[in-house]
């Protein structure tokens, strides 16, 4: 694709690529309908041969797949990164979810975008995470009503007509129906976790700062074969609640 040798150096393959684009890029090239593709075909080789390592993969294996071309480097990156990050699971979203719908943060992005959309609730809805229309669009007008009255933003058209389309529509009877008891989520997870390490920390300048155990400390948090069980109580209610 490049028309050089399999010898050829990566400055010299660096040249070929760049002649090569200049001639098949979309723009010079209108009348072709796969100029396009031709040109991805291009970058994609590029991307192989013009990476010294992936080169050197290349020329042993004549393999592209991104997992072979990184080689060991990739495997043992992966591995690194997944003792790291635990997979996320659809209960962990739930709970996310769950933890985030009504608390000061969500208000906080809400009225952020509010004023980045200029009131076009519609786009507000498009980003902000965890959000419905349905189960939200009366709650969310009651917060940005108070906020507009208090000052704090000011009303737009765009806004004022949702706002008079929403308040014509039934509420939900519940709007935090998908909400799920605490501390069975996933910011009580991390709220916890940070607490065991407060305390660990209290434990260790108890130790060795000469600092003596108050008589009103707080109780031990759940180890994690606990908290690990709570999870599971969790997962196992929503199983049953799917059947």
């Amino acid at each position: 694709i490049l028309g050089v040798e399999r010898t050829a150096s990566q400055a010299e393959i660096k040249k070929a690529y760049h002649k090569l684009a200049l001639r098949l890029h979309p723009d010079k090239n209108p009348e072709d309908k796969d100029a396009n593709e031709k040109f991805q075909s291009l970058q994609n080789v590029f991307a192989v041969l013009g990476d010294p390592e992936k080169r050197a993969v290349y020329d042993e294996t004549g393999s592209v797949e991104d997992a072979e071309l990184l080689g060991d480097r990739g495997k043992s990156l992966y591995e690194y990164f997944r003792t790291i990050y635990k997979p996320v699971t659809e209960e962990d979203i739930e709970a996310f979810a769950a933890a985030y719908r009504g608390s000061d943060t969500e208000k906080k992005d809400l009225k952020e975008l509010y004023t980045k959309c200029k009131g076009n609730m519609n786009l507000v809805f498009g980003m902000l995470m965890c959000s419905e229309p349905k189960l939200d669009s009366h709650r969310f007008m009651e917060v940005i009503d108070e906020a507009i009255a208090s000052g704090e933003l000011k009303s737009t058209n765009t806004y004022r007509k949702w706002a008079k389309k929403t308040a014509t529509q039934p509420a939900p009877a519940d709007p935090f129906e998908r909400r799920q008891n605490p501390p069975e989520n996933l910011l009580a997870a991390i709220q916890s976790r940070q607490k065991r390490m407060d305390s660990l920390t209290s434990a260790l300048e108890a130790k060795y700062g000469g600092k003596k155990k108050e008589k009103n400390a707080m109780p031990q948090e759940p180890s994690e074969e606990e908290f690990e069980a709570a999870r599971q109580r969790l997962k196992a209610k929503g199983k049953a609640k799917k059947a």
